[in-house]
């Protein structure tokens, strides 16, 4: 039997609990059996510390002999353990990862993060480059590529007629300087397009420059209102891709906030060495830049065809993203490694 553990998720504003929330929708439509509580959003701290501790000790009393398990990572400290457990039942574990700690927070060490997650005998990575960046540093278990995550919405993207006047760019997240720097510097920039901006901390002191600041609004109305031509996945404090430590994370991680452009029919601009870059490529669902001061240049050789081209592909992965195709598949493939057969 295949089996998920749930637990408690303080909310779902933010992208990494959406992303697990998301998951465990998609394996529950697929009557894969919750070993733990049922799922529970409390913001109280003792209460949401205890639901999750509850889940994972009600984990190792109802799995059975040959299930495959399969964890959100980070599971913070309760993921050696549960491996272990499972272990010892029998079973298998495959990891589905969110984020590394080691990387971006360093909250650990590499050593100490490959160590945990040889405790897998498969796991689900974000990218290539992931991969191998996993396999560089220790991790033998074998490993199957996400390459996207899927993005669960009963709210669906607007038709929206193609702007006949400057282009608009997207873009949703943390505004403040300190997190997102590149606005302010793109904002300094001499540009032919408009920047639109949803989130929180934006400076309007900060920022040179036409602009349309949107405030804060849920992801569901996002889907269903947002403006723009494009949406910009990009990180750090510079106009030049990867620096800093969430630019240079960006090689390797698939950021939910691609998967919400897409649910928003919003073709996207990223780094060309992102780890999703090559997903933007294959799919032809955007464009990829080593700069942002090279937008001015790209942006004028599209053509009014050439964009729409690009809106249809991006139809096409909305449709799959929206029905939870690329966990399933990523799912499916790291089972069949484990010689377990999902119908």
């Amino acid at each position: 039997m295949i089996c998920y553990l749930s637990r408690n998720y303080k909310g779902i504003n933010n992208a990494a609990n959406k992303a697990k929330t998301d998951i465990e929708s998609v394996m529950a439509t697929q009557s894969f059996r919750n070993v733990g509580v049922k799922q529970t959003r409390y913001t109280n701290i003792v209460a949401a510390f205890f639901m999750t501790l509850l889940s994972v000790l009600k984990c190792g009393f109802c799995l059975h002999r040959n299930d495959v398990l399969i964890l959100q990572y980070p599971l913070k400290k309760y993921y050696t353990f549960v491996c272990r457990i499972a272990h010892l039942r029998h079973c298998r574990i495959v990891t589905l990862i969110h984020d590394l700690d080691s990387f971006r927070r360093q909250r650990l060490t590499v050593s100490h993060e490959v160590s945990r997650l040889n405790h897998s005998d498969g796991i689900i990575v974000h990218s290539e480059r992931m991969k191998k960046w996993l396999q560089d540093n220790g991790v033998k278990a074998n490993m199957e590529v996400l390459g996207i995550f899927d993005y669960l919405s009963d709210k669906r993207p607007t038709e929206k007629a193609l702007s006949t006047s400057r282009c608009r760019i997207l873009f949703v997240g943390a505004l403040s300087p300190f997190h997102s720097d590149f606005l302010y510097k793109l904002g300094y920039s001499s540009r032919s397009f408009d920047m639109v901006l949803y989130g929180n901390g934006f400076d309007s002191d900060k920022f040179e420059g036409q602009v349309d600041y949107k405030g804060y609004i849920k992801s569901d109305d996002l889907i269903a209102t947002a403006e723009g031509e494009y949406g910009l996945v990009w990180y750090g404090s510079s106009l030049k891709g990867g620096v800093g430590p969430e630019g240079e994370y960006l090689q390797y991680n698939a950021p939910h906030k691609l998967s919400l452009y897409i649910r928003c029919g919003l073709p996207v601009i990223i780094w060309e060495k992102a780890g999703l870059a090559s997903f933007v490529e294959e799919n032809d669902i955007g464009i990829c830049i080593s700069s942002l001061l090279e937008l001015e240049t790209v942006l004028s050789r599209i053509t009014e065809e050439r964009y729409r081209t690009l809106r249809a592909n991006v139809s096409r992965v909305n449709e799959r993203i929206s029905q939870g195709y690329y966990c399933m598949e990523a799912i499916r493939k790291v089972c069949a490694s484990l010689c377990v057969e999902i119908k």
